[in-house]
């Protein structure tokens, strides 16, 4: 799943007014141009995070951005030096970095330390702390008090969760409180019990569902909607109504952006992985192979030799 940078050119801004076209793009003039890339929401190191403000400038550009998953220092700090200017912090830890078989176990008590972590090992990204479920369903009220621990706690500069309409009121109490909301509609792998396993949501007449669904978080303050699993079509629908950033994964490439669990982006999961997976590395291979490798150094005694020992 590609999405290539497109950078038309920016509105005219204030010096109050830079956002992405502006404050990001200048700041990182000299990374642009000494990668070939242009300098805009990709424009590398800057002197402050990427904001919503950023994200919809980007949408009234027409510019795609890409988003990952990130769970600890290195990975955080690795795409944060490469541009990514969004990292989000999943509950998709659970079964990427934890150890459970999927992400309805995990806990807010687990992902707020991943979070410090990713906030701690970054310095552009902005970062998205996922609600896990059980820890907003209860009410509006359940939700704001997650959220603001992940705010306060965990030090992210948003929260997400899953849902369309039934979590309106939600998102509209986090946002009313001053809490930017990613919000995730079409499959939603907290529910996928519910769902009946791991399924294309918006077929049929499900998708006029779906999209209402998009407008309502969009109406209850949500900066940007992520749709999963959904048809190319719908999620093509939905992006061109909506006036915030969509974010696909397993949507086509007609969403304002895409995000990939980054595990899976760099060939480090085994076994199948989803259609709409891409893989841009092979680090599994490549770890496999160097701890193959280091340990015939040691049990042939190859290792350390004199250049890795101290006199």
């Amino acid at each position: 799943m590609s999405t290539p940078s497109v950078s038309p050119t920016p509105p005219t801004s204030g010096p109050d007014e830079l956002g992405a076209a502006g404050a990001l793009g200048a700041a990182g003039s000299s990374a642009g141009s000494a990668t070939g890339n242009p300098a805009t929401l990709y424009g590398g190191v800057a002197h402050r995070r990427v904001t919503i403000r950023d994200l919809q400038l980007a949408k009234q550009r027409g510019e795609r951005w890409a988003m990952l998953t990130s769970y600890d220092q290195m990975s955080a700090s690795i795409f944060d030096e490469a541009g990514i200017p969004v990292l989000l912090v999943g509950d998709s830890a659970a079964n990427n970095a934890l150890g459970y078989t999927d992400t309805v176990q995990v806990t807010v008590e687990e992902l707020l330390p991943l979070v410090r972590a990713v906030v701690r090992s970054s310095q552009r990204a902005l970062v998205v702390a996922d609600m896990p479920f059980g820890s907003y369903q209860r009410s509006p009220d359940q939700a704001l008090s997650t959220a603001i621990r992940f705010m306060k706690e965990g030090g992210a500069q948003a929260v997400k969760l899953e849902g369309g309409t039934r979590v309106a009121a939600h998102v509209r109490a986090m946002v009313e409180a001053g809490i930017p909301v990613m919000a995730h509609t079409g499959f939603t792998p907290q529910s996928v019990h519910a769902l009946g396993g791991y399924r294309v949501q918006g077929r049929g007449d499900d998708g006029e569902r779906l999209v209402a669904d998009a407008h309502a978080l969009q109406e209850a303050g949500a900066f940007a909607v992520v749709l999963e699993l959904v048809p190319a079509e719908v999620a093509k629908r939905v992006t061109a109504e909506l006036t915030i950033p969509t974010i696909g994964i397993g949507a086509g490439v007609d969403c304002d952006a895409q995000v990939l669990v980054w595990t899976d982006m760099a060939g480090l999961t085994g076994g199948r992985t989803p259609r709409f997976v891409k893989k841009y590395a092979d680090l599994r291979g490549v770890l496999s192979a160097a701890a193959q490798a280091y340990q015939a150094d040691v049990v042939a005694g190859t290792y350390p030799d004199g250049a890795h020992s101290y006199h």
